[in-house]
C-alpha cells in the first residue's frame, strides 16, 4: 500500500504545503496584482470570459425580475434558485472524476455551447410571449446540469494556463472578471430590461458566449495525459473521499462555504422583491443593487490579487467569515437607496475575500492526481448548498418578510462562522 494515500501523510503534506505557501510571503505587493496575466493562455481566458460574464449577469438579473414579475411570488424565486443548483447535488462529484479523465478544455467548450443554446432558446421563447414560470425552472435546471460538469473543470483548468506560483492571483483575477461582470452586467440588464424588456437581455447573453469558446478554441495547451490509474468511477470516488478525510483544514473550508452559502449568499435570491417591497424600486433599482455588490466584489478581488502572496490568508479568511453576517444584519435595517448600495459594496468586498480565499487555500493544500474530484466537490458544497439557501431565503421572506428573513439567515450564519473560528488549527492562521 502506498503510504502516500493515508491519512496521516495527506495531513503532513498538507501542513508541508501551508508552510511553503507562507514561506517569504509576508508583504504586499501591488506588483503582483496582474502577474498571470503574463501567459498567453490566461490572457485568452481572461478577455473570452469576461465578455461572456457581461452577458451571463446580464440574464441573472433579468431572470430574476422576470420571474418575480410573472408571480409576484418571492417563493418563487426561491424555487427558480433552486431548480438552478440541483443538478449540483446529483452531478458535481461525478463531473469532479470527469475533470480528472478528460481534457478539461474539451469539456469546457462542451458546457458552454450548451449554455448558448439555452440562453437562445428562453430568448426566443420570450420573444414570442409563450414563456411560463414552470417552464423558467425547467430552464434553471438544464442549465443547472451545465453548470454542474462546467464548475469543477474550470476551477482544476486554472492550473493549465498559468505556473503554480501565479495560481491564487490567476484564482484572484478570475473574481475579477466575474466581479466586473457583475458589477457592470446588472446595471446594463436593469436599464435593458426597462427600455427593451427581457427577451433581449436573455439573447445578448447568447451572444456572449462567442467570446469565451473562441478564446479556448485559440489556446495552445500542454498534451492532455490520462490517468495511470484505471479504477471504476466508484473507486474513484472512493479515493477522493479517503483523500478528504485526512484533510483537516480542507474539511474546515469547505464546511464553512456550505454554511455561507446556505445563509449568506443565498439572500441575493430575493433581490428583486427587496427592490420592489423595502425600496419600493423597479428593475433598474434592482439591477444597481446586483452592480452594487459586483462592485465591491470586485474591489475586494484586486486587493486579493495584490494579497496572492501575502501569507496570512486563512486568518484573512477566517475573519471574513464574521464580517460578512454582520453586514447582512446591518443591511436588513436600511431601507434608503443610497446606503443600501454602500453596504452592498462592502458585502460584496467581504464575501469575494472569503469565497476566493477558500478556493485559493484548497487549490493549494490539495495534490494535483486529486485536483478534480475535490474541486467537483467544493463545487458541490458551493453550488449544492446555493439551491437549499435559496429555498430557505425565499420560504422565510414568504412567511416571516424579506426584512426577517435576511435577520434570521444572518444571525444563524454568524453563530456558525464563530464556531467554526474556533476549530480553525493555529499553524493555519500564524
Amino acid at each position: 500500500m502506498n503510504n502516500s494515500n493515508t491519512p496521516g501523510a495527506h495531513e503532513d503534506k498538507s501542513d508541508a504545503r501551508v508552510n511553503t505557501a507562507k514561506s517569504g510571503l509576508g508583504k504586499l505587493s501591488f506588483s503582483n496584482t496582474f502577474s498571470a496575466l503574463k501567459h498567453r493562455n490566461y490572457r485568452l481566458w481572461f478577455t473570452g470570459q469576461l465578455v461572456s460574464l457581461l452577458g451571463t449577469w446580464m440574464q441573472n438579473t433579468a431572470l430574476g425580475f422576470f420571474v418575480f414579475q410573472l408571480t409576484h411570488s418571492a417563493v418563487y424565486l426561491g424555487y427558480v434558485g433552486f431548480a438552478i443548483g440541483v443538478p449540483s447535488w446529483i452531478f458535481s462529484a461525478y463531473a469532479g472524476i470527469v475533470a480528472d479523465r478528460f481534457p478539461r478544455r474539451s469539456i469546457l467548450i462542451i458546457c458552454q455551447v450548451s449554455m448558448m443554446v439555452l440562453a437562445f432558446l428562453l430568448a426566443g421563447m420570450t420573444f414570442a410571449k409563450v414563456i411560463q414560470p414552470y417552464q423558467i425552472v425547467i430552464f434553471a435546471f438544464l442549465l443547472g446540469i451545465a453548470n454542474s460538469f462546467d464548475a469543477p473543470a474550470r476551477q482544476s483548468f486554472v492550473l493549465e494556463m498559468v505556473s503554480r506560483e501565479d495560481m491564487i492571483n490567476a484564482i484572484a483575477l478570475n473574481s475579477t472578471m466575474f466581479n466586473t461582470g457583475t458589477a457592470i452586467g446588472p446595471a446594463i440588464a436593469g436599464i435593458t430590461y426597462a427600455v427593451l424588456g427581457p427577451a433581449w437581455c436573455f439573447g445578448i447573453n447568447g451572444l456572449s458566449f462567442i467570446g469565451v469558446i473562441a478564446a479556448l478554441m485559440m489556446m495552445k495547451l500542454k498534451p492532455f495525459i490520462k490517468p495511470r490509474k484505471n479504477q471504476s468511477v466508484i473507486d474513484d470516488l472512493k479515493d477522493g473521499f479517503r483523500y478528504l478525510a485526512g484533510q483537516k483544514l480542507i474539511m474546515l473550508i469547505m464546511l464553512q462555504v456550505a454554511v455561507l452559502c446556505i445563509f449568506g449568499i443565498s439572500f441575493g435570491t430575493i433581490f428583486p422583491a427587496w427592490a420592489v417591497k423595502i425600496l419600493h424600486g423597479d428593475a433598474a433599482v434592482n439591477g444597481f443593487l446586483q452592480s452594487a455588490r459586483g462592485v465591491g466584489a470586485l474591489i475586494g478581488a484586486l486587493f486579493l490579487a495584490s494579497f496572492s502572496r501575502y501569507k496570512y490568508k486563512m486568518k484573512m479568511m477566517s475573519y471574513g467569515t464574521i464580517i460578512f453576517p454582520a453586514l447582512l444584519i446591518v443591511l436588513s435595517f436600511i431601507n434608503w437607496i443610497p446606503l443600501s448600495l454602500f453596504v452592498l459594496v462592502l458585502i460584496g468586498a467581504s464575501s469575494l475575500l472569503v469565497l476566493n480565499l477558500a478556493n485559493g487555500m484548497l487549490q493549494t493544500l490539495v495534490s494535483d492526481e486529486y485536483r478534480g474530484r475535490i474541486m467537483g466537490l467544493y463545487t458541490l458544497t458551493f453550488f449544492g448548498m446555493m439551491p437549499l439557501g435559496a429555498l430557505i431565503v425565499g420560504t422565510l421572506a414568504h412567511v416571516f418578510g424579506e426584512t426577517a428573513a435576511l435577520q434570521i439567515n444572518g444571525t444563524i450564519l454568524l453563530l456558525i462562522s464563530l464556531i467554526v473560528h474556533l476549530f480553525v488549527p493555529k499553524h493555519a492562521l500564524e
